[in-house]
């Protein structure tokens, strides 16, 4: 079964019927290039109201190793999840599992920089483009998947409750990732959305 990460929260409304729509992570975005952005105690606020069993993720982008191991303190989220130019040694330095998103907005590529994070828990294959954001709704090719990894691949980039049953055929990804894809506006969760992006997704996975 393909797990779901609805990403960007912002409002502990849209958290909490992520989790009750079946998402298996929901993640809050801490680095001041997006538009996604919370403070700590809001960050702190969504966490805690999720229910059991639903895993937290912290977003960042080379920031500051004093603003990670803030959130991590204020937080406490289950995973980090680095955007940046951040190497394996540093992620790994918060004594916190981890994702490690890879740019891959170049296509094939970017495929070596999934050789270089031997230390993270999963990677996250993202449409964008190499220094760029993530949440940018940008898709890549799904066939460049790779199948030889011992680490779970997560897919992301431009996923949409209209194109995610066919990512998840193609690309077989442990999990799907998705933010601007069911928003009304960024970090502004949309509710039909989010039931329709989770639902093309159990039912891809049983097909």
């Amino acid at each position: 079964m393909t797990r779901i990460k609805c990403c960007g929260m912002t409002r502990v409304e849209d958290a909490l019927l992520a989790a009750q729509l079946g998402a298996d992570a929901i993640g809050v975005v801490f680095t001041a290039r997006s538009r996604r952005r919370v403070s700590l105690e809001r960050a702190r606020a969504i966490c805690r109201a999720l229910p059991p069993f639903v895993s937290t993720v912290a977003l960042f982008m080379d920031d500051d190793a004093g603003l990670v191991q803030e959130a991590i303190d204020v937080v406490q989220p289950d995973l980090l999840q680095f955007h940046g130019n951040e190497r394996d040694d540093w992620c790994a330095q918060f004594d916190r599992r981890y994702l490690k998103a890879i740019a891959m907005g170049e296509g094939a590529a970017a495929l070596p920089r999934l050789r270089e994070y031997p230390g993270a828990a999963g990677l996250l294959l993202d449409g964008h483009g190499l220094g760029e954001a993530g949440g940018s709704g940008k898709a890549f090719d799904w066939t460049l998947m790779p199948k030889d990894l011992a680490q779970p691949l997560i897919l992301a980039g431009g996923l949409t409750p209209a194109n995610v049953a066919e990512a998840v055929r193609i690309a077989r990804p442990w999990a799907v990732d998705v933010a601007s894809g069911i928003e009304s506006t960024p970090g502004i969760k949309d509710p039909q959305k989010m039931a329709d992006f989770v639902r093309a997704v159990r039912e891809a996975s049983a097909g």
